[in-house]
């Protein structure tokens, strides 16, 4: 497999975390990681929407959406697809989880799980399949989980692997990180994962070439930047010039 770079899907930064992006920055580097996606909630008051390259390390534009009614998704969505590299949804119950694996433009499907399962079926894994959205395991339920409640996250991504393997859905670990602490290393999250049924190799594919390609996929979409559009293999600015 090579030496693969590694990415956290799932880090938010202040003002939704604790720390600054630099400091996320040089510590994620510290760890191992090539790059992590800022995920800060859509409903907090300046989601984090700039990406750069420093020190080796890629940050990306990223946000999680909240939703309560998913009604609302497809338009808060469309607010952020083309401003963002990434795009997660909050979810934690079956209509907005979905909602969620039904929308093509959804990247990422953040913290499935309901209070009573897993929080995706046969159906929503089938849709997720199909529409290319990935089902998120965050480890920090794991880490920060006690008693019964980690027995039930373990039993849940269990769960959610089985079904991720039958309907081959892609899936992401992340750290769901709030603080620079709150990081874990790539081997760190590999071990922590075999708790719940993940090889090596799908571990390793998750922290790698599935948030790999969920950039490459929303950088080569035909949007480039800046109002300009490729059509035809034609570059055609906004303004008809």
């Amino acid at each position: 497999m090579g030496n693969p770079r590694f990415y956290d899907f799932n880090v938010h930064t202040v003002p939704d975390g604790k720390d600054t992006v630099k400091d996320v920055m040089a510590f994620a580097k510290h760890l191992g990681f090539s790059g992590f996606a800022i995920t800060n909630h859509s409903n907090v008051e300046e989601p984090y929407l700039e990406g750069s390259m420093q020190d080796g390390i890629d940050t990306y534009k990223a946000v999680e959406i909240v939703v309560s009614n998913p009604s609302k998704l497809n338009g808060l969505v469309g607010k952020y697809r083309k401003n963002v590299d990434v795009v997660a949804v909050h979810g934690g119950n079956e209509e907005i989880n979905r909602a969620a694996v039904e929308t093509p433009a959804v990247d990422i499907l953040a913290h499935p799980q309901t209070s009573k399962n897993g929080g995706i079926n046969h159906v929503l894994a089938k849709s997720a399949s199909h529409n290319n959205v990935a089902i998120e395991f965050n480890l920090d339920s794991i880490i920060k989980g006690r008693g019964g409640k980690r027995v039930h996250t373990l039993s849940f991504f269990s769960k959610n692997l089985e079904l991720a393997r039958k309907y081959n859905v892609s899936t992401v670990l992340t750290s769901n990180a709030y603080n620079c602490f709150d990081l874990r290393a790539p081997e760190e999250m590999i071990a922590l994962s075999k708790l719940f049924g993940m090889s090596r190799e799908e571990a390793i594919t998750s922290l790698s070439d599935i948030p790999e390609s969920i950039i490459t996929k929303n950088r080569n979409s035909g949007i480039v930047q800046g109002g300009v559009e490729i059509v035809n293999e034609e570059i055609i600015s906004s303004d008809g010039e």
